[in-house]
């Protein structure tokens, strides 16, 4: 079922446990994270928990979708598709690093420990960049204005997404995850140097 499909007061409650795991897993990390850590953060029950989620790791996956969502939903809104794509990159590169600096501890959460669940972290982190992509190749390709055209492949905007996402995983690493806007600059290139060429 779809968050927009639960009644009000169920909504509620799942938000709480997801604001309540990202609270927790800020706190103590995903590993050291219990049932009854984000219970007590989301001031629920942990029947309540059980409710919404069989397990931890199916309400971690639930905040890594939430929070995806909502950095693509920033993402989308600062990319105008009446524009040229060359001069809208780094605007919407910005607001996307942008949102995903808000938080550095859940940002390592995501982007790191997210792989810790096997196959259901991968299956989720394919799922999440696939979308990404697929919006950069729409935005990219449909953009009016003057200058040339795009034609991205889905094959060049996974590529992207992967490239960006390394820039980040490498500023996880080196405790940058605060100030991701170093990344800006490296990030435009990128898009702009694979869109550029598959204009020709």
């Amino acid at each position: 079922m779809r968050d927009d499909d639960l009644p009000t007061a169920a909504l509620e409650h799942r938000l709480r446990l997801l604001e309540g795991m990202a609270r927790a897993v800020a706190a103590k990390g995903y590993a050291d994270t219990t049932i009854a850590d984000i219970v007590r953060e989301a001031a629920v029950s942990r029947r309540t928990f059980y409710e919404h989620f069989k397990t931890r790791t199916e309400c971690l996956i639930a905040l890594y979708e939430a929070a995806s969502r909502q950095a693509l939903q920033v993402l989308a809104a600062a990319f105008d598709p009446a524009q040229p794509w060359e001069a809208q990159v780094e605007r919407a590169v910005t607001a996307y690093l942008d949102c995903l600096a808000q938080e550095p501890v859940l940002l390592r959460t995501l982007f790191v420990e997210i792989l810790g669940l096997g196959m259901p972290g991968l299956a989720v982190r394919r799922r999440v960049n696939d979308e990404v992509g697929a919006f950069i190749q729409a935005a990219i390709n449909g953009a009016a204005g003057p200058g040339p055209a795009a034609h991205l492949t889905a094959e060049m905007a996974r590529t992207v997404v992967g490239g960006i996402n390394e820039l980040i995983l490498c500023a996880i690493e080196q405790d940058r995850a605060a100030d991701l806007r170093a990344l800006v600059e490296p990030a435009t290139r990128l898009v702009r140097a694979v869109a550029a060429q598959s204009a020709r």
